[in-house]
């Protein structure tokens, strides 16, 4: 298919004329094009944003909630198409793509049923120059930019464009060059719902050629960016001097800690879960295991006979059960990157119990999901972000011991403990250096709490009604001459 940008409610090309292949990572087939965007592109889209800023930032609030519920609703209708379209671009099996549209409407929803909801402050003030009382109240901020990465296109733009359009403002989209073909057609279901032309604009192109001019333009307000830590650091570097509200989602490598006492076998299945959906491409994800040596073996023993279940192939067709679909790594440099990665930990100490191979396809970027029995401290995959299906797993006998090795990373994204002592779970939530830590449960991203990371993987929070106050002023008034 070739796609186009939308900016102002035209579907445009770009202004040099150049495009970009879409390529499917399963098939290495190009399923689409679309505009490669240059920096006066992205100045009209700005330009387009700021003048559609005023009109929608005066529209009344339970008219716009109105319009992002007609969204959810089209998202919802249009659910298989969309699914379809983004594990062409993507890669993920296409149970896993009706899984993130599923989560993209919900929150698309939420924000709906949100923004009239936000409620305001009421302050006494003391009578020094006569009865007064003070209000805050929030005020949009103008234009945003969403930036979002190639793993979850689709959720990770309706947590930034559903709170900023509940707010009142407008966004400038730009999505991964690799996957922009889905985030286009859920433009154009916004755009269906009644979002007035220049709300939300979308420009295609590649970061090092429009990511820049967009960060650093002038007009633009707020920057929500998803995606690898150093691109963020360089995000703050253009936005710091400019004093941008910025939030920022980066890399995690969540810990998991499974006590003695834990349920070893809905473990098991819930941390597959969070290491291997959409092959382990996922900033918020089971990537460290931590065992208590009493359930070691018995879990280890689980985990890998589950994994062998796993069939990496082409996302479109379904394993033969008992075999379970995985799709392949979105790039070529990417599983290049983690094959280094897992040969690193060998060479470091590490065992691969199960996995790790790349043969068996002709064409596509895939690779056998592993596990590896205690890879040295020093090793990649213990100190950096490992982005793919590759997971390690530790023994430990002392919990002290275990929280020491949970916080001994730059990251601080996700976490999660395996226990039913309320001692343990207290110490854990406390002492865990991570923007989230679940308790018997998968590492799952809910659009009702407040998400985001500390460290190395960001600040800012997305997701709950915390979002929210991110895409606002708040502005105090004062109000006398009451007596």
């Amino acid at each position: 298919m070739e796609a186009a940008m939308l900016i102002g409610g035209e579907w445009r090309q770009a202004g040099a004329g150049e495009e970009i292949e879409v390529v499917n990572p399963a098939t290495e087939e190009v399923v689409g094009t679309v505009p490669s965007a240059q920096a006066d592109d992205v100045e009209d889209a700005v330009a387009t944003a700021k003048r559609a800023f005023p009109a929608w930032a005066a529209t009344d609030v339970e008219a716009r909630a109105h319009v992002l519920a007609k969204a959810a609703a089209l998202i919802e209708e249009r659910a298989k198409e969309l699914a379809a379209l983004l594990t062409s671009e993507q890669g993920k099996p296409i149970a896993e793509a009706r899984g993130e549209v599923t989560h993209l409407a919900h929150g698309v929803r939420y924000y709906a049923e949100a923004a009239t909801k936000v409620r305001g402050a009421h302050q006494e003030l003391p009578s020094a120059f006569g009865p007064a009382y003070g209000q805050v109240i929030r005020r949009p901020m103008g234009v945003c930019a969403a930036i979002t990465p190639y793993n979850f296109p689709l959720t990770l733009l309706g947590t930034k464009v559903a709170p900023a359009l509940a707010c009142g403002n407008t966004v400038v989209a730009k999505p991964a060059s690799t996957t922009p073909l889905a985030t286009l057609e859920v433009a154009r279901l916004f755009a269906e719902a009644g979002v007035p032309d220049g709300v939300l604009n979308v420009v295609t192109g590649r970061g090092a050629v429009i990511g820049d001019v967009l960060v650093s333009h002038r007009d633009v307000r707020r920057v929500a960016f998803t995606g690898e830590t150093g691109t963020g650091r360089h995000i703050m570097s253009l936005a710091g001097p400019l004093l941008k509200r910025v939030t920022l989602e980066l890399g995690g490598s969540d810990p998991v800690i499974v006590c003695a006492d834990a349920d070893v076998d809905t473990a098991v299945k819930s941390v597959i879960i969070g290491r291997y959906w959409n092959a382990g491409q996922a900033c918020l994800g089971c990537k460290r295991v931590f065992v208590h040596d009493s359930v070691y073996d018995d879990f280890v023993g689980g985990l890998v006979e589950r994994v062998g279940r796993y069939e990496p192939g082409d996302g479109t067709v379904k394993a033969e059960k008992p075999k379970l679909r995985m799709g392949p790594i979105h790039t070529r440099q990417g599983r290049d990157e983690l094959v280094a990665q897992l040969e690193d930990g060998v060479a470091k100490g590490g065992e691969v119990l199960i996995g790790g191979g790349t043969g068996g396809h002709d064409k596509g970027w895939f690779l056998e999901p592993a596990v590896v029995a205690e890879p040295g401290a020093d090793s990649r995959l213990v100190r950096e972000e490992v982005f793919g299906p590759v997971l390690p797993v530790f023994r430990f006998t002392d919990f002290d011991d275990a929280l020491q090795r949970a916080n001994d990373t730059p990251y601080g994204l996700g976490s999660s403990i395996w226990t039913h002592d309320v001692r343990l779970i207290h110490r854990a939530a406390q002492g865990i250096e991570a923007g989230m830590t679940w308790v018997n449960q998968i590492h799952y991203g809910y659009d009702e709490l407040p998400f985001g990371g500390v460290k190395d993987s960001g600040f800012g929070k997305e997701h709950g009604l915390e979002a929210l106050d991110s895409y606002v002023e708040l502005k105090s008034v004062v109000v006398g001459g009451l007596a």
